[in-house]
């Protein structure tokens, strides 16, 4: 009775054996005729997603969007202390030194805002990792207090104006300098074809809100369930499986799925009048006018606070920097580089008008070695540490100098 028993579980072991490696061969073969060409599933895995976003992941053991949570002003921050929280949130939702209540005495404090570079500049994770940026001005300038300087990190992935607006507004009173790293996001507003409002936020929003794009708790709970096995599997030997990451794309499409009543009613709130996305000459008007507002808008606040303030936008790949292999196979999508060229022309005009507005392109021209990491995001090593961001702190730490009178360190 026991050996029939021990020969049934032997067979169904071997038989359980086959069928997975059966469906791993046929998943293998269908994505390599989907896709036209073989792919390593862990490299499927990361394909759709940036550094910013993979590093997150990774960090949290969760999707990317599980780490988020809703903020009433600011669209979308991340959760603290819940499971999957990243490390060095602060009391905001963002990294790194908690955000004051009041004026600090014992420093000079200046907010970097942005997107996900900014966070990236800013610096994602905690001590010892490197903060370029505060790094770059207290080993080289003497802030206008004579007090060390603080770069708080306001910097989120997907932020874009007004965002950093709305977070300058928040804070404007306690802090002594504001600057902006931005444009890349903003960018993709700023195109033929897009018919919202450039406020339009990312799609992290609807991950941090999902009751806007799915039909009631249940869906969510479902959702939720879903992306703990896809992360698990992700973070698992799982990760080199071409069957894993068919069931993982096909959960992902299942829990992602919108509501049709209640997405629509989300993007009709968001929409152009169509007499502008009709016209791209219109679309290209109307939407860099709203951009120069918000930057208009935190430089007024700026002066009425008496605070310091200047607007960086960031390098591109797209422009100014010759790729290397590596870097062009991480940046397929070049096509942008002449329309954010005039998008940084048209903002640099608001320099005639007294608002500090500085350009970035040009920073890796020089530079022959691999700075991009993707689209947009320097490579960072895993202590946090990156040439890409120690270059452009320098610059930008030498423009506030010059724009803002600061002395140099003997």
């Amino acid at each position: 009775m026991l050996k029939r028993t021990g020969l049934k579980v032997v067979s169904i072991l071997v038989g359980l054996t086959i069928a997975l490696l059966c469906f791993e061969v046929g998943a293998t073969a269908w994505l390599t005729l989907r896709d036209g060409k073989y792919t390593p599933s862990a490299k499927l895995f990361t394909q759709n997603t940036n550094t910013f976003v993979q590093s997150a992941a990774r960090e949290s053991g969760c999707r990317y969007g599980d780490t988020l949570f809703p903020h009433p002003y600011l669209a979308f921050v991340h959760s603290r202390g819940q499971p999957c929280s990243l490390p060095g949130v602060n009391n905001i939702g963002l990294f790194g030194e908690d955000f004051p209540d009041q004026r600090r005495t014992d420093r000079y404090v200046v907010l970097l805002t942005g997107g996900s570079v900014a966070a990236q500049l800013g610096q994602m994770q905690p001590k010892p990792a490197p903060r370029y940026l505060e790094e770059e001005l207290n080993k080289k300038y003497v802030s206008p207090n004579g007090k060390p300087f603080l770069v708080l990190n306001g910097g989120d992935g997907a932020w874009k104006q007004p965002q950093q607006t709305i977070l300058f507004s928040l804070y404007a009173e306690f802090v002594d300098a504001v600057i902006t790293l931005d444009g890349y996001n903003e960018q993709h507003m700023i195109q033929p074809g897009v018919v919202s409002r450039f406020e339009l936020p990312g799609n992290n929003f609807l991950d941090a809100n999902p009751l806007a794009a799915q039909n009631g708790f249940g869906e969510v709970v479902v959702s939720w369930m879903a992306g703990r096995v896809a992360a698990w599997i992700q973070s698992s030997f799982l990760e080199n499986s071409h069957g894993a990451y068919l069931l993982v794309e096909g959960m992902s499409q299942l829990t992602t799925k919108t509501d049709p009543t209640t997405a629509k009613l989300f993007w009709e709130m968001m929409k152009l009048p169509k007499d502008i996305y009709d016209d791209p000459s219109k679309l290209m008007t109307r939407q860099i006018a709203q951009y120069r507002k918000y930057i208009r808008i935190m430089d007024m606040t700026a002066r009425h606070y008496n605070v310091k303030s200047m607007f960086f936008l960031q390098p591109v790949p797209a422009v100014d920097k010759s790729l290397t292999e590596e870097e062009k196979r991480a940046t397929p999508d070049m096509a942008y580089g002449q329309r954010y060229i005039r998008i940084v022309h048209d903002l640099e005009a608001l320099n005639e008008g007294g608002i500090a507005v500085r350009s970035l392109l040009d920073i890796y021209a020089n530079v022959k070695e691999t700075i991009y990491a993707d689209s947009i995001h320097a490579y960072q090593a895993p202590n946090g540490e990156s040439p890409g961001y120690r270059i452009m702190a320098a610059r930008m730490a030498r423009d506030m100098a010059e724009g803002w009178g600061l002395k140099a360190k003997q």
